[in-house]
């Protein structure tokens, strides 16, 4: 469990893909880990292996590269990094399970002040998920959706987030990994059982 605040960036050193899957390796200086650890990598969650003073690696399976931005990742590419929640720790965004729905598309960029107005497209199965005023979880970033008109919304990215996160670099065209409020997606499912 997250909170979609992000705390460290890392970087990607390297990407094998092999079986179906692929084997990452990211840089990071997270403090101490341990095998088996969970981290949010972009918003998804990925298990810890082989946990060193910079960094660690991860397995990602043919799902996580189906449904993510993960597929795209290079040598080089720079992630959001968050550990997860702890009890008693503060929730500063929502919550966050490191469980991408889909992937989503940046598909206007303006500034609004210091901070970026970004309008981007959900996948049309995931449209009916977000509301204005509900949350969404964009490249592990838990942030407030401003409007909605049909299957894009729009969220504006403060200047600490657009400083401290890879959304200080989305540009239309962009591919960021979303996931939908867990409450929305419950009560959604809710509704379908009681019809």
């Amino acid at each position: 469990m997250f909170t979609g605040i992000i705390t460290h960036t890392g970087i990607v050193r390297g990407f094998e893909p092999g079986d179906g899957g692929a084997h990452v390796r990211i840089e990071a200086d997270l403090g101490p880990l341990v095998e088996g650890a969970s981290v949010a990598c972009s918003g998804i969650c990925l298990t810890v292996l082989h946990p060193h003073n910079a960094g660690f690696e991860a397995d990602l399976s043919r799902e996580t590269l189906e449904r993510t931005t993960a597929a795209d990742w290079r040598a080089g590419t720079r992630l959001n990094l968050e550990r997860p929640l702890k009890v008693g720790d503060e929730l500063g965004g929502h919550w966050v399970l490191g469980h991408v729905d889909g992937a989503a598309e940046v598909r206007e960029r303006q500034p609004d002040g210091g901070s970026a107005r970004l309008t981007v497209a959900a996948p049309p199965d995931l449209a009916r998920f977000i509301a204005a005023k509900g949350s969404v979880t964009l490249d592990g970033v838990s942030l407030t959706v401003n409007e909605v008109a049909g299957a894009t919304f729009a969220v504006n990215v403060i200047p600490h987030t657009l400083a401290v996160t890879t959304l200080g670099a989305a540009a239309p065209g962009a591919r960021l990994n979303l996931e939908i409020d867990m409450l929305a997606r419950t009560v959604a499912r809710l509704r379908e059982t009681d019809t």
